[in-house]
């Protein structure tokens, strides 16, 4: 992971690997043909940097055609806390207008 900073100076990844599923299901049982064999298989795009132990954000981007939400979360180098801070602030300052769109009702 480390090595990837010599070459960005931070990474954006989607905050899941599926759209939001219906409420009744513990967890999507696959995923683009994939079998998620546990819970935690289709969420594992998220513990990326919490086992590397680097800084990460969440930042909302928008919506699908039909609504859901998505986010991307922002990781860091380590102890690049507050420069991550800092970028997640000036993109929800240039983002503005996508992260103003509500879904329909």
């Amino acid at each position: 992971m480390l090595s990837l900073f010599d070459r960005f100076d931070v990474l954006a990844l989607p905050t899941a690997q599926v759209w939001p599923f219906p409420v009744e299901w513990r967890w999507p049982k696959e995923i683009a043909g994939r079998a998620m064999d546990t819970y935690h298989r289709w969420m594992e795009v998220v513990a990326i940097a919490t086992f590397a132990g680097l800084p990460c954000i969440s930042v909302p981007v928008g919506f699908n055609a039909a609504g859901l939400p998505m986010g991307m979360q922002l990781i860091g180098r380590p102890r690049g806390e507050m420069k991550l801070l800092r970028l997640a602030r000036a993109y929800e300052g240039v983002a503005a207008d996508v992260l103003g769109v509500r879904p329909a009702e």
